[in-house]
């Protein structure tokens, strides 16, 4: 390997350490022993809204570490249209697909300004030969994978469109990070989510805001979960 990239591979190491959100993230339990195994480079990445992180179906060598923003996970069905599978947000792994050496399964986007590191897969199968750290946070990644899909399909598609858009809307807000207010998608994306058709989620939308269940302004949105009436 040349020196230089022996170097960053170093550097990579060393954020990883001091990285204000490692407890959130995929490293978080290794120790000063396992960063030592490093060999290839971890970057750091800024996407803006709309760009494309990894497109569906790409040759894999890379997962990601969402720092900040958030991204959405698009699967592009064969007639066109496509569905968002899961929404990342600070913390989640993008791409965890590549652990099991598959192709990426959906394209994944950032819906607003966001920030990830990139981590070559060779560093993960390095440190999983020679530690057990990685081992939980790995479980625990698939665990947070199933529980996603399972309030996905439990959640967020089941009930008539006003029960979805409303589950959706709660969701979001109960797992923002800013005070009170959280990112509102698109009505594009907003039916992308669940199922439904753009107009029927502009539809709904518009309700809760009369209702007063919703107050957002461009893709800044709070609720107020004592006027929702879901009769």
């Amino acid at each position: 390997m040349k020196s230089e990239a022996i170097h960053q591979a170093w550097n990579g190491a060393e954020k990883c350490q001091l990285c204000p959100i490692r407890d959130l993230v995929l490293f978080a339990d290794l120790k000063q022993e396992d960063f030592n195994l490093f060999h290839l480079p971890i970057k750091e990445l800024e996407f803006k809204a709309g760009e494309t992180i990894y497109k569906q179906n790409d040759t894999i060598s890379f997962v990601y570490t969402i720092r900040s923003g958030l991204v959405k996970l698009v699967h592009y069905l064969p007639n066109g249209n496509y569905r968002i599978t899961r929404l990342l947000r600070q913390g989640d792994l993008a791409g965890i697909e590549a652990l099991n050496g598959a192709s990426y399964l959906q394209q994944a986007i950032a819906m607003k300004n966001t920030s990830i590191c990139r981590i070559p897969v060779q560093n993960i199968d390095q440190i999983n030969s020679h530690s057990t750290h990685l081992y939980s946070q790995l479980t625990a990644r698939w665990q947070k994978v199933q529980s996603d899909a399972d309030i996905w399909l439990s959640q967020l598609t089941m009930g008539n469109s006003k029960h979805r858009v409303a589950s959706l809307l709660l969701y979001l807000a109960s797992n923002s990070h800013s005070e009170g207010s959280f990112f509102l998608p698109c009505r594009e994306d907003i039916g992308a989510l669940l199922a439904i058709t753009t107009e029927t989620a502009s539809r709904v939308i518009a309700e809760f805001n009369r209702t007063g269940f919703l107050e957002n302004h461009k893709h800044s949105a709070k609720i107020n979960p004592s006027k929702l009436n879901l009769a």
